[in-house]
């Protein structure tokens, strides 16, 4: 009853669950049956990929003496951050992620209903777990921790928000000080006359190991914030669940939208260069299916134009440091390194300013939505000292709302981008020295490897003797491009081992919206022509499907279309403004797609399971945010 990995030629081939992918497994010595997945060791490994286990490290993957813990577990594939197999040396940002949120969540706020999540790689591709705290006593126990650490951050969040975005922005500051400078035949006399001491061996090293420390802290203060804005809104769902029984889950986040945060000014930005062009007479520039390159070009050889890339520049840093990830894979290359993703987004933008259309969010009209709809909830409540607790409770939640999507352009986009254009400068030193050929192949070593790469070139260098290093890395790293091409056509299996019983970490919920019915219900055969999912962002809208898989795809997204994708990233935005609505494979009531469809106004039904697998670019379909539903028209 296996599952097997097939391997296809073309990645978007995504497999679901479905009833044969089902077994049974037996509980308590055979006292009840559960449903669940296939165990991570009935997985088959395609020929092509034999040998993929030595691109991680050995603690990340399944093995047969931890495989009665492993196989009685709940793993997911986590498909909204890692949307591809991870490159060797990208597995530090996954493993500094987890370390934060395992130690936030467990060590140091004590959330009463969830610890960290273990995560391992199958075939490159990562699986999560939760851990959930069943235990009514240890939930207790936890509880007071909970609200004292956490209440300490709510009592003054404003002070400690600020602070937290001046620690991560000196932290990319550092990062960007962090030089991997050639190392000449000669070592400038300053190091004599200023009595320095050291030389550039050590300025090498410490450089390294400086942004293996950084990406570690960086990460830790990425899940102090999100941690405490998950537990805020989970505890105002909770409250809003109990005091209204028949509330509809996307009634709740819009009494808490209306919000302007970091991620939606990259956009903004385009906006206002898309403005700028109309102003300085150039829109035939930005010809559609003009690479980058062609179009700047074009704008280098106008004053106008150079006006515009001054312009350009002046918005980059930061706001351009967004990729077209969600900052854990190396090749997802922020629009600073390659503006190919904003492209076909603004002549679009500069078609609608010409017809004379607004190019802003209604801001105006969510705030005004937000606060009729809590007033009138708050009316139905039976007495004052119930209206003064739902007061302060949204009140709260308002304020600490906003981070759950601000802090992502900070880490995931400004800060990620960076720590990838550092490492790919060490790259340029390994080929100085000729041990790899291009600086990407840096990637494709462990960082704990890359430690030893570095040591082996600093000996040689320091004593002007051979290293090993050239010879030793390259057929490691053709092989090991070999393997990550074949992982590159695999389809994953989306779930493996048991449906867990409770679902009681927040962010698993608010984020991947997984609750054991909605995983139940992706087991059963699906309705013909009917997908449900979480009502992500309310309204209804029909009209022709756009299937994307990837960044690159965005730019055959044309107006009017609903976009259909397996989750979408953050450096989508700008295509909200096109869309008439979204859909997703994956996605609860808190991820990206859904706060940003709630604030550009536009229907959203995310976690259907299936959607890419059962809709295709051009089929009519209706999208129904308020129920959940997608209807097949075609």
């Amino acid at each position: 009853m296996g599952r097997i990995l097939q391997s296809h030629k073309d990645h978007k081939e995504m497999s679901v669950p479905s009833p044969r992918g089902l077994r049974q497994i037996r509980r308590n010595g055979g006292c009840g049956m559960r449903q669940g997945f296939a165990s991570p060791f009935e997985i088959q490994i395609p020929p092509e990929c034999e040998g993929w286990e030595e691109l991680y490290p050995y603690y990340l993957l399944f093995s047969p003496d931890r495989r009665e813990e492993e196989e009685e577990r709940f793993w997911f594939l986590n498909t909204m951050h890692y949307t591809e197999p991870l490159a060797p040396f990208d597995i530090i940002a996954a493993e500094a992620g987890h370390v934060g949120i395992g130690e936030m969540s467990h060590r140091i706020f004590l959330i009463p209903g969830a610890k960290g999540m273990a995560f391992r790689i199958l075939l490159g591709y990562v699986y999560m777990s939760p851990t959930p705290i069943t235990d009514p006593q240890e939930v207790e126990r936890r509880t007071p921790y909970f609200l004292r650490r956490a209440g300490s951050y709510y009592e003054q969040w404003e002070e400690v928000y600020a602070n937290w975005k001046r620690k991560v922005t000196e932290e990319i500051r550092a990062l960007e000080s962090l030089r991997f400078p050639p190392l000449p035949e000669v070592e400038e006399e300053r190091v004599v006359l200023e009595r320095r001491g050291v030389g550039l061996a050590w300025d090498v090293l410490h450089a390294y190991h400086r942004a293996l420390e950084s990406i570690y802290r960086v990460w830790q203060l990425h899940m102090e914030i999100v941690m405490i804005g998950f537990g805020e809104y989970l505890t105002f769902y909770q409250f809003c669940k109990q005091a209204f029984p028949e509330i509809p889950d996307p009634i709740i986040p819009r009494m808490v939208s209306g919000i302007n945060v970091s991620m939606f000014r990259p956009n903004d930005e385009l906006k206002r260069l898309a403005r700028l062009a109309g102003e300085l007479g150039i829109e035939a520039a930005f010809q559609e299916g003009r690479t980058w390159q062609e179009v700047w070009r074009v704008l280098e050889s106008t004053e106008e134009g150079r006006r515009w890339l001054g312009e350009w520049e002046q918005s980059a840093d930061p706001w351009f440091y967004m990729s077209t990830g969600d900052g854990f894979h190396h090749t997802h290359r922020a629009w600073k390194d390659d503006p190919t993703p904003v492209l076909s987004v603004l002549p679009h933008y500069i078609e609608r300013i010409r017809a004379g259309e607004s190019l802003d969010r209604p801001l105006e009209e969510l705030v005004a939505e937000r606060d009729r709809i809590a007033a009138e909830y708050r009316g139905l409540l039976p007495s004052e000292e119930d209206r003064r607790a739902f007061d302060q409770m949204l009140h709260l939640t308002r304020r600490v709302y906003y981070a759950i999507e601000d802090h992502k352009f900070y880490v995931e986009q400004w800060y990620q981008s960076l720590f990838w254009n550092k490492i790919r400068e060490l790259g340029g030193l390994f080929v100085q020295q000729g041990f790899f050929e291009d600086p990407e192949e840096v990637f494709y070593l462990k960082p704990r490897e890359v430690s030893e790469a570095l040591h082996d070139l600093l000996l040689a260098w320091s004593a002007g003797c051979g290293a090993r290093g050239p010879r030793y890395w390259q057929p490691v790293i053709q092989r090991r491009r070999r393997i990550h091409r074949a992982l590159r056509k695999v389809t994953p299996p989306p779930f493996l081992g048991r449906v867990p019983e409770k679902m009681t970490d927040p962010a698993v919920v608010m984020l991947w919206g997984f609750t054991p019915d909605r995983i139940r219900s992706w087991l059963e055969p699906h309705e013909e022509n009917v997908l449900r999912g979480i009502p992500g962002a309310p309204g209804v809208a029909e009209g022709p499907a756009r299937v994307v898989f990837t960044a690159e795809e965005l730019s055959e997204v044309r107006a009017g279309e609903i976009l259909v994708c397996p989750v979408t990233e953050p450096s989508w935005a700008p295509v909200f403004a096109k869309v008439k609505a979204t859909v997703s494979d994956i996605g609860g009531i808190m991820s990206h797609a859904a706060i940003v469809a709630r604030e550009y106004g536009i229907p959203a039904v995310l976690g259907t399971g299936a959607a890419t697998q059962r809709i295709r670019t051009g089929q009519r379909i209706r999208v129904d945010g308020d129920t959940g539903t997608v209807t097949l028209l075609d």
